[in-house]
C-alpha cells in the first residue's frame, strides 16, 4: 500500500487522468458537496484519498491561485512560485477527509449545512475578493479613482445608498432531533479552511527556506535561490496576510483561535529548533509513548534533546495538521464536548509527527532527486534530529558534537559515519511507525466510510514513503 502515496500525488497533479479517475462517479447538484450516495459507491473501498478527492484537490489548487493576487508582479510571481511545483498536499487532504468523514456526526451539522444551503450573501463574502476595492489595502486598477490616487490628500466620500434593499435570508428551520449519519459532503467552509492551510504551510516553507539558506525546494531551485531573501520573506508574510482575511471569513471564532495559533506554534517550533540547547525540558507530544521505552538507558542530556525534539517536530509539522483537521470538524457543526474534533486533533497531532520523523529518515536515507531538496542537511544547519539522537545512543561521542551543533571541521563527516553504523534511521522509522499506529487507532471511533478508509490508508504511507 506504501507505494500509492508517491504515485497519487503524481495523479493528483494530472487535471486529464483525474477527470478521467472520476468520471464514473456521480456529481451533487450542490457545488460545493460530493453526495456519495450508497447506490453510486464503488463495492471495494478505496484507501487511496488522493483518487478520492482528486477532483476537490485539483479545484482547491486552481482556486487558490486567485486567492494570491497583487498589484505587484514580483510579489504574485513569488507567492504562487511553490504552488506551481507538485507537492503532497497532505495538510489540506486532512482537512478534506475529515470533513468527509465527520459531516453529519455534529449536533450542530443541520445547521451549517442549511447555512451553506440558503446563506448566499456568505458565500459571495467567502469568494469575493480578498482585496476590496473600496478600501485603500493595496493599490488595484479596479480601484475608484478618488482611492486609488496619492496625488493630492485623501477626502471621505459618501457612500450612495443601496439601490436594493436588504433582503434577509429565511430564517432557519426549528431544532430537530439531530441522528448521526454521515452525509459524505463537503461544505464550502471546509473547502476554503483547506486552502488556508495550504497557504500557512507554503508561508512557512518560504521562510524556512530563507533560515536554512536553502538552494533547493521540490526539485526546483528554492525561493531564496529564485528571488532572494528579502522577496522570500516578503512572499511568505502575504500569503499569512492573505491566509488571515480568507480565515475571518469562515464564521467560527474557534476555528479563527485555531488557526491562529498554529502560525505562533510554527514561529515557537523555530526558536526553539534555533535555542534548544538540553538544558530545558519539555513533555513528549503523546503521553501513550514513554520515551524511557524506547531509548537504552538514556543520559539526561539524551532525554532533554529529546523531548525538545519532539515538541519542536509538533510545533512545525504535526500542529498545523491537528489544527487544521480539529477546525475542519468544527466547521462541521461538532459542539463542544463531542468527541470527533478530538478525534480530528489526536489523529492528526499523531500522524504529523510521524510524517516527520519519516522526513528526518529521508535526509540520511535518499538522495537530493528523490527529496527535492540537499540530503544531510540537518547536520549541516547543526540540528540533531532523531537518527542523530538515537546512534549518540550507540555512539556516546556524538553528543558532544551534537551539543556544539557539529560545528568543529570534520564533526558532519564524523557524525555520518557513526549514524550510518547505528540503528538510528532504522529505530526513527519504528518511532514514526508508533505515532502512526497511534493516530490509527483513534479512528476507530468514527463510523466506518471511504474517508475512513483512506485516513487509515494515510498512516500506512506516511510511513512506507521513501520522497
Amino acid at each position: 500500500m506504501g507505494s500509492w502515496l508517491t504515485a497519487s500525488i503524481r495523479v493528483a497533479y494530472n487535471a486529464r487522468r483525474i477527470t478521467r479517475i472520476q468520471s464514473a462517479r456521480p456529481q451533487s447538484a450542490r457545488h460545493h458537496s460530493a453526495q456519495a450516495q450508497p447506490q453510486a459507491r464503488c463495492a471495494a473501498r478505496t484507501s487511496d484519498p488522493y483518487v478520492l478527492l482528486a477532483p476537490h484537490l485539483e479545484q482547491m489548487r486552481t482556486s487558490l491561485l486567485t486567492l494570491l493576487g497583487s498589484s505587484h508582479p514580483s510579489l504574485n510571481a513569488i507567492a504562487q512560485y511553490y504552488f506551481l511545483h507538485p507537492s503532497k498536499q497532505l495538510r489540506p487532504l486532512l482537512v478534506l477527509l475529515f470533513a468527509r468523514a465527520t459531516n453529519g456526526l455534529g449536533a450542530d451539522f443541520p445547521q451549517v449545512n442549511w447555512a451553506a444551503d440558503n446563506a448566499r450573501a456568505h458565500q459571495q463574502e467567502l469568494d469575493a475578493p480578498l482585496t476590496r476595492k473600496d478600501i485603500l489595502c493595496d493599490w488595484n486598477p479596479s480601484m475608484p479613482d478618488h482611492t486609488a490616487s496619492f496625488q493630492t490628500a485623501f477626502e471621505l466620500h459618501i457612500p450612495p445608498p443601496n439601490p436594493s434593499p436588504y433582503i434577509p435570508p429565511p430564517p432557519p428551520p426549528p431544532p430537530l432531533p439531530h441522528s448521526q449519519v454521515l452525509t459524505h459532503s463537503l461544505l464550502p467552509t471546509q473547502l476554503r479552511l483547506a486552502q488556508i492551510v495550504e497557504m500557512i504551510h507554503v508561508a512557512s516553507l518560504l521562510h524556512d527556506d530563507v533560515l536554512d539558506k536553502s538552494p533547493l525546494r521540490r526539485g526546483a531551485p528554492s525561493a531564496p535561490a529564485a528571488f532572494g531573501n528579502k522577496l522570500a520573506v516578503l512572499g511568505g508574510d502575504f500569503l499569512l496576510g492573505r491566509a488571515s482575511a480568507a480565515l475571518s471569513r469562515l464564521g467560527s471564532h474557534e476555528v479563527v483561535e485555531l488557526i491562529a495559533s498554529v502560525i505562533a506554534n510554527l514561529v515557537e517550533g523555530e526558536i526553539l529548533q534555533m535555542k534548544g540547547s538540553g538544558t530545558e525540558t519539555a513533555p513528549s507530544p503523546s503521553s501513550a509513548i514513554d520515551l524511557k521505552d524506547l531509548h537504552s538507558s538514556p543520559s539526561r542530556l539524551s532525554s532533554d534533546k529529546w523531548s525538545i525534539y519532539l515538541k519542536k517536530t509538533y510545533l512545525k509539522t504535526a500542529s498545523l495538521m491537528a489544527k487544521g483537521a480539529r477546525a475542519a470538524v468544527v466547521l462541521g457543526g461538532c459542539r463542544e464536548g463531542e468527541v470527533w474534533k478530538e478525534v480530528a486533533y489526536a489523529y492528526g497531532r499523531n500522524l504529523g509527527i510521524a510524517f516527520q520523523l519519516i522526513d528526518d529518515t529521508l535526509d540520511f536515507s535518499s538522495s537530493t532527486a528523490q527529496l527535492g531538496k540537499p540530503g544531510f542537511a540537518d547536520l549541516r544547519l547543526g540540528l540533531a534530529t532523531g537518527p542523530a539522537l538515537y546512534a549518540a545512543e550507540e555512539f556516546p561521542e556524538l553528543e558532544a558534537m551534537i551539543e556544539r551543533r557539529f560545528s568543529r571541521d570534520g564533526d558532519v563527516e564524523t557524525a555520518l559515519t557513526l549514524i550510518s553504523s547505528s540503528r538510528g534511521v532504522e529505530r526513527t522509522r519504528e518511532l514514526a511507525r508508533l505515532h502512526a499506529e497511534k493516530a490509527r487507532e483513534v479512528l476507530a471511533l468514527l463510523p466506518r466510510s471511504e474517508a475512513r478508509d483512506a485516513l487509515e490508508g494515510l498512516t500506512e504511507g506516511v510511513v512506507k514513503r521513501r520522497w
